[in-house]
């Protein structure tokens, strides 16, 4: 990476933009100056960052809320103000969101294995991110302060059981083969017209006696029953693929949007499993679908993963007593993990898809929490290194794969912001370099590239599951 200039020049978008929102909302009269305050607000203040102190790439997250805030609140202001008004505030605000992906994509790191060259697509899609990465800092649940302590006796007890256990040096012994799924209650139901069946079970996970934070993890009550969505073709058996979504999803309309029924369900012939993972969707415990999963409390990471992989196993027994000719796994982001987690636990898949998929939570962990959370943390001695030997029992880069090498496939993001490459690279390498796709794009954006549709496709046609 060059070094960067002093002054960059896509910091003066956000500025200039905001600048003419506030000087314009007196005009808007009183509930347009309200609305013109905030994207005003942000768009001058992350301007005004990005000039004065270039290089926090956080700053341009700000940006890129303002910008699409301000493009949104345009709208109605074509009617009220005036077209020619209304298309400055529309036009500005827009220029400003492709700016922070430029900015971006200017100061992030460009490694030798993927360089996606620059230009205002990539740049726009980066901005996406950036906008999702604001939204969840302004309403991340922020730890109280008195529970760092808490949270650091935890994380020294657990490394000392594990450690006790031998699961430090053999994570495979930490999960618990789980009993077979006899007769789950199944419903049908439906989204936009889609029909699907809404599966549920008592998940009967719990953590290990004597495990830090067990007694809270089973207070959660909504978490204790386990959901998934299934589509499945009538007549003879069929394979099935397990997909397994993304962080905060959890909601069926959001999981087919994510994974296209017509495509595989549909089209290649498959019988879809569409797990939801612990504290998503139905199972929420917090005001946002996947609270607490990737918290500051580490315990309930650990937790939340091993219940995890144990709900998708009773399902993948399911599944076979189905009929199933064969299983295949495919997962996006934290359901990407989960896919890299699981190819290292069950003996008997048949392919594995890791998409978008984050590695180590401990690294992302203290590159996306608040600031204020992450010094917080620091000060109390919670580092990550510490965190990361209480998550190795369940971490897909601590265990080797089940599944042979050339039916492992992988996809990524050359300019992703929410699971940045290195994450993707550590788990390639990990499982012996096997085919992989970067498409020129970032996190949210995949389903938009071919790449991604011809890979996935391959992955299932290598394991003769695709018709």
């Amino acid at each position: 990476m060059s070094d960067p200039p002093r002054w960059h020049h896509e910091a003066w978008i956000p500025l200039i933009a905001g600048l003419y929102w506030l000087w314009s909302a007196p005009g808007h009269g009183v509930p347009g100056f309200v609305f013109s305050v905030l994207p005003g607000s942000l768009l001058l203040g992350a301007g005004l960052a990005m000039l004065l102190m270039p290089g926090d790439l956080r700053v341009s997250q700000f940006a890129a809320l303002g910008g699409g805030l301000g493009t949104l609140v345009a709208l109605p202001a074509f009617i009220v103000v005036g077209f020619l008004h209304g298309l400055a505030l529309a036009a500005l605000s827009a220029a400003a969101f492709a700016a922070a992906g430029m900015y971006t994509l200017r100061l992030e790191p460009r490694r030798r294995e993927v360089a996606p060259p620059p230009g205002l697509r990539l740049a726009t899609e980066v901005a996406g991110d950036e906008l999702i990465l604001a939204v969840n800092t302004l309403t991340a649940m922020v730890q109280r302060e008195g529970d760092y302590g808490r949270i650091l006796r935890e994380i020294e007890q657990a490394r000392e059981l594990y450690e006790s256990m031998g699961w430090l040096e053999k994570p495979f012994d930490y999960h618990v083969f789980p009993p077979g799924l006899e007769s789950p209650a199944i419903r049908s139901d439906s989204t936009l017209g889609a029909a699907y069946e809404h599966l549920s079970f008592e998940s009967g996970y719990e953590p290990n006696d004597g495990e830090p934070g067990r007694e809270r993890w089973l207070d959660r009550a909504a978490n204790r029953t386990a959901h998934a969505w299934v589509m499945r073709h009538r007549g003879g058996p069929r394979p099935w693929l397990v997909c397994l979504h993304g962080y905060q999803m959890g909601r069926a309309l959001y999981d087919f949007a994510a994974f296209r029924p017509a495509w595989l369900h549909h089209r290649l012939g498959l019988n879809l499993l569409l797990p939801v993972l612990p504290l998503h969707g139905p199972r929420t415990v917090g005001w946002r679908s996947g609270d607490g999963f990737l918290g500051a409390d580490v315990l309930d990471t650990v937790h939340a993963e091993a219940q995890a992989v144990w709900d998708i196993r009773r399902l993948l027994g399911w599944t076979r007593s189905e009929g199933a000719t064969g299983v295949g796994v495919y997962g996006l982001s934290l359901g990407g993990y989960n896919a890299a987690l699981l190819a290292s636990l069950d003996e008997g898949l048949d392919c594995v898809i890791a998409g978008i998929p984050a590695s180590d939570f401990a690294r992302l962990f203290f590159r996306h929490r608040p600031t204020l959370e992450v010094r917080r943390a620091a000060q109390r001695g919670i580092d990550e290194e510490g965190v990361s030997d209480v998550l190795r029992v369940v971490s897909p880069l601590a265990l080797a794969p089940r599944v042979p090498r050339e039916r492992r496939f992988l996809f990524a993001a050359a300019a992703d912001r929410i699971v940045p490459a290195d994450q993707v690279l550590d788990l390639w390498r990990h499982w012996e370099r096997p085919r992989i796709e970067w498409y020129p794009g970032a996190h949210v954006t995949f389903v938009v590239h071919a790449g991604v549709r011809n890979l996935v496709e391959e992955g299932l046609r290598a394991a003769d599951l695709a018709g």
